[in-house]
């Protein structure tokens, strides 16, 4: 796995993480970051501060907030997840293995298969 690729799941997965808070609780705070992804304080203030220079995510001082096109893109990565989750379960996968494969495979797979997977699924 490419360092790109590396780098643009933990982005990923820390805009989803904030997303899936953001739909539970009015303030997201770094901790509940740390908590939900089960990782240090020290690894959600350095994913906050690439995030933050993408603009991705802004701060308050305490508080975590989605950008617009940083909310755009952990709503597309969460698309991504749980149209690859229920299309494996729909292909007879488990619940708890196709949730695993989904957190993995939305960070790789390409728009052609995803928009197959995607189709299949409204039929």
């Amino acid at each position: 796995m490419t360092t790109h690729v590396k780098n643009n799941q933990s982005s990923e997965d820390y805009l989803e993480c904030i997303l899936m808070l953001s739909r539970q609780q009015d303030v997201i705070h770094r901790i509940d970051v740390a908590k939900r992804m089960d990782v240090s304080q020290a690894a959600v203030n350095k994913a906050m501060k690439i995030l933050v220079e993408k603009g991705f995510v802004y701060e308050d001082g305490k508080h975590l907030y989605l950008s617009e096109n940083g909310k755009c893109y952990a709503e597309a990565v969460y698309e991504k997840h749980c149209i690859i989750r229920d299309y494996l379960t729909a292909c007879g996968v488990s619940p708890a293995s196709a949730e695993e494969d989904a957190c993995r495979m939305e960070h790789l797979i390409s728009d052609e298969t995803f928009m197959m997977m995607k189709n299949f699924l409204k039929r």
